[in-house]
């Protein structure tokens, strides 16, 4: 088991150093001025404390200052060493994902899990990850380090007690070179909801090109591109998506779509359904694409629960032709949710590609 004042390296990335300090299982070893926390589990002793103190006692004495007349070499520290190594074409662009791991899959309700971003990129990070649950405002640093390019890194440890206190994700990063010229990156600052009822679902973890093990991952940045982004504060966002469903579910409901039933039960024909979401609500401020496909679908399940009873009633649900996200969403809800209904897609001359076809 190492010890503090070991000399190591990593077992599964590039790098070492000497352990200065031990919490739990987590080992702190200092590389040339850059304390990292890894696993204990990660470390492989190349030198005990002693061996290492002899060899520090019976290193050669540094040269003499005069010595900085000449030209001096340069000492590249192991960070600088590993930009120095060949870049690739596709690393220019940034690919960052913070991933969490379970150590054991199989008892998901009393594991821990372990927590990692991936750099995969010819970039260092300066990276900041931090945590808060919902309705409070203050967040709670649980890493700040330098990361070095095409490189996984080890985050932190969590247990099942602290998932109520990670709501929210924050990371902020900014990428940089330090032994050659490179082109500026905007530095990246991300804020998100982190769905921790997931941690505890096996279907929720997946396999990762990163990971020999399934997990659940982020993904911040691909090719370059931030996936995801929050420009308004996330209490504001909380509180106006409950104000909004409080506010105009029921001032929906009375409106056209009533009255369209009613026209229905007295002369049968064609219900016609919008779902783009400009005809659901008034604004999307502060909605994610998540929350606007889950009101597109609620109001899906409120048309065909009001129309179950109606064999023979036709519903058109107007959904767009776009990625085909919704539509597919749609056809899995009438698969499973809605069996005894006939679909096929809605007349071509007058929906074009958009809509789907209900029949009760």
């Amino acid at each position: 088991m190492p010890k503090i004042g070991d000399r190591i390296r990593f077992l599964n990335s590039v790098g070492g150093g000497i352990i200065t300090r031990i919490e739990g299982q987590i080992a702190y070893v200092d590389d040339d001025g850059f304390e990292t926390p890894t696993l204990l589990r990660e470390c492989v002793v190349v030198a005990s404390a002693e061996e290492t103190a002899r060899m520090k006692a019976s290193a050669p004495d540094p040269q003499p200052a005069v010595a900085k007349t000449a030209q001096p070499a340069a000492t590249a520290t192991p960070a600088a060493q590993a930009q120095a190594a060949p870049e690739t074409p596709e690393g220019e662009k940034l690919n960052i994902v913070v991933a969490f791991e379970p150590q054991d899959i199989k008892h998901l309700n009393t594991t821990r899990f372990d927590t990692y971003i991936v750099n995969d990129s010819n970039y260092s990070l300066y990276a900041v990850y931090s945590t808060r649950a919902d309705g409070e405002t203050d967040w709670t640093a649980r890493f700040a380090s330098l990361i070095e390019p095409s490189m996984q890194v080890f985050m932190g440890e969590i247990e099942g007690s602290d998932l109520p206190e990670m709501d929210r994700i924050s990371l902020q990063i900014i990428p940089f070179k330090t032994d050659r010229p490179y082109r500026l990156k905007t530095p990246v600052s991300v804020e998100m909801p982190l769905d921790t009822t997931k941690f505890f679902k096996l279907h929720c973890f997946r396999e990762s090109p990163y990971f020999d093990s399934e997990v659940i991952s982020l993904e911040i940045v691909r090719d370059d591109v931030v996936r995801s982004r929050s420009k308004v504060e996330a209490v504001t966002i909380e509180e106006a998506i409950k104000a909004k469903r409080a506010a105009d579910r029921p001032a929906r409901k009375p409106v056209a779509k009533r009255e369209t039933k009613a026209q229905s039960a007295k002369r049968p024909g064609i219900i016609e359904v919008d779902l783009h979401i400009s005809e659901l609500l008034d604004t999307t401020a502060g909605l994610s694409p998540a929350d606007i496909l889950n009101r597109q679908v609620d109001e899906f399940r409120r048309v065909m629960d009001a129309n179950l009873r109606n064999k023979g009633q036709k519903i058109v649900f107007i959904h767009g032709k776009g990625e085909g996200i919704l539509r597919n969403a749609l056809l899995k809800e009438l698969k499973h949710r809605y069996k005894g209904v006939d679909v096929q897609d809605a007349s071509f001359r007058e929906y074009g590609f958009g809509a789907t076809q209900v029949t009760i």
